[in-house]
């Protein structure tokens, strides 16, 4: 087939119902992310049996007329987080529909469609459907092939994405399952090869997730009617401090379907009346996984929330599910339940990268979409103390001792700092200029060097603080060089330190952050 007609369209539509109709159970029991509902399989068919009931109800006389109505469809009957996602999917190929629908179309439209389906979610996270999205589109751009070409291209490139997603979010890899919104996602394009080559789609078998329990929160979902566009922030980021899942997504005809995950329906229903008018409402109970017996698996998983990207690369190839902040900035309270929501089992560590952190990790550990985990936040006032306590994580500990070992290293862990003076203020060891390298010992300003920070300079002023740190003792020094850093400073910091205190270890990496040139850290 070389061009997308009105009854491919209606065949597509229809292959999807009948593929999520075959994999719903499979995909229901492998669903672990955001919640372990057991629903995306069923979200999704009912979303695409709604959007197909639409176009059987309309005569369009082109494909393009055809897949707007289908999209319509899909964002009117779009049910769970899945759901909504699935309806963007299919608005963005309608979005795109003009002229001949090619293999070129294709390719621009499935691009576009990443773009609006990660557009409507108010926190993507790696290792989802979004992730696999992401990577079709990468893969189709600017190809000119065949309309079936471009398909089975996109169908292959999500195949081999969806059995990535394991390695990118914790949750899946410990359950030892694919992600489940994926999974139908695949199951979408590998129905629309069928329709364009005439082959059959041929379904896996899902691995089996765990059981679940009673409810602790909710899922609430209706359509918005009458919101100015310009308010859709504000909905988005009032519904994030409730809960988590947000979705606020359009059919492109000014009606939002809206999605969260919250405990108060009342709350999440009102702020859509304040902005317009809300029809379809519905709600479900979220479950909650059964908690893992002892020794029956992984109950436990230790996060972190830090400042600067190169830090946050450095704890997710430990595999730390990590959440990075940019710099000067605190998450939200859907950052934060996000972030939990990545760890499996009931009992999650959480350690904070700064003072600001913490108080952010401290107040999701007491947030109500919170309530199932037993949440623990150990303060942490640097980046140093977060990786001290990782150096004494033992999973094989019981829970009790392992928190209190982290808790107790991350304590122990002085903390020293170099900063550029932004301008001119007087410490307690004399006045900074703008330019001048200021050296801090756990907040206390304890020496200024004079421009400039030269890497010489720079080295000098490190092993100062250094000297008055390790003065009380120490086995371990860690540095962690800013984004500002000159390259040669960790080799010559290293090398001055071998000299004068040859008996300490030395570990050095690259953090990113932009406020200090240098952390330092020591044990």
């Amino acid at each position: 087939m070389r061009v997308l007609d009105t009854a491919a369209v209606s065949a597509w539509a229809a292959g999807c119902v009948r593929s999520l109709a075959s994999l719903r159970p499979a995909i229901d029991e492998i669903n672990v992310y955001p919640v372990a509902d057991s629903d995306t399989g069923s979200n999704m068919l009912f979303t695409m049996t709604g959007a197909a009931r639409e176009l059987e109800q309309d005569t369009p006389e082109t494909a393009a007329e055809a897949l707007k109505i289908l999209a319509r469809g899909a964002v009117a009957s779009a049910k769970g987080n899945s759901g909504v996602i699935l309806s963007q999917v299919v608005r963005g190929l309608a979005d795109r529909a003009e002229g001949e629908l090619d293999g070129a179309w294709l390719a621009n439209a499935l691009g576009h469609a990443d773009e609006v389906a990660t557009g409507a979610v108010s926190r993507p996270v790696a290792g989802t459907i979004l992730t696999v999205l992401h990577a079709v589109a990468l893969a189709v751009r600017g190809d000119t092939s065949s309309l079936p070409e471009i398909a089975a291209k996109a169908a292959k490139e999500a195949a081999h994405a969806l059995e990535k997603t394991p390695e990118q979010l914790p949750a899946l890899a410990r359950a030892g399952v694919v992600d489940a919104g994926a999974r139908g996602l695949v199951a979408v394009l590998d129905a629309l090869v069928a329709v364009l080559t005439g082959a059959p789609v041929e379904h896996d078998h899902a691995l089996e997730a765990p059981a679940h329990a009673e409810a602790y929160a909710w899922e609430v979902m209706y359509l918005l009617d009458g919101v100015d566009e310009a308010s859709l922030p504000t909905l988005r980021k009032e519904l994030s401090g409730l809960g988590d899942s947000v979705t606020v997504a359009g059919d492109g005809s000014g009606s939002h379907a809206v999605h969260v995950h919250c405990a108060d329906i009342g709350a999440a229903i009102e702020a859509g009346l304040a902005l317009g008018r809300p029809r379809k409402i519905r709600v479900e109970p979220l479950l909650t996984p059964t908690p893992i017996e002892p020794g029956g698996g992984i109950d436990r998983t230790v996060v972190a929330v830090v400042h600067g990207g190169a830090l946050a690369e450095l704890l997710r190839a430990e595999s730390i599910p990590v959440l990075a902040v940019p710099e000067g900035g605190t998450p939200s309270v859907e950052d934060m339940i996000g972030l939990l929501n990545e760890a499996a089992g009931q009992q999650v560590t959480v350690l904070p990268g700064s003072v600001a952190l913490t108080a952010a990790a401290d107040a999701a550990a007491g947030h109500a979409m919170a309530a199932d985990r037993d949440v623990v936040v150990i303060p942490c006032a640097s980046p140093v103390q977060v990786l001290a306590a990782l150096a004494v994580h033992d999973a094989g500990r019981r829970t009790n001792d392992d928190v209190v070992a982290m808790a107790e290293a991350a304590a122990a862990t002085r903390r020293g700092e170099l900063r550029i003076a932004q301008e001119e203020s007087l410490t307690w060891v004399g006045r900074a200029q703008s330019g001048d390298v200021v050296g801090l010992v756990d907040d206390e300003v304890v020496l200024i060097e004079p421009a400039p920070a030269s890497e010489t300079n720079l080295v000098a002023a490190a092993m100062k603080v250094l000297n008055r740190m390790l003065a009380l003792g120490g086995e371990l020094v860690t540095v962690l060089s800013g984004a500002a850093a000159p390259p040669g400073v960790a080799g010559e910091l290293a090398e001055q330190l071998r000299v004068e205190h040859p008996e300490v270890e030395l570990t050095c990496y690259a953090s990113g952050q932009a406020d200090a040139v240098l952390l330092m850290g020591v044990e």
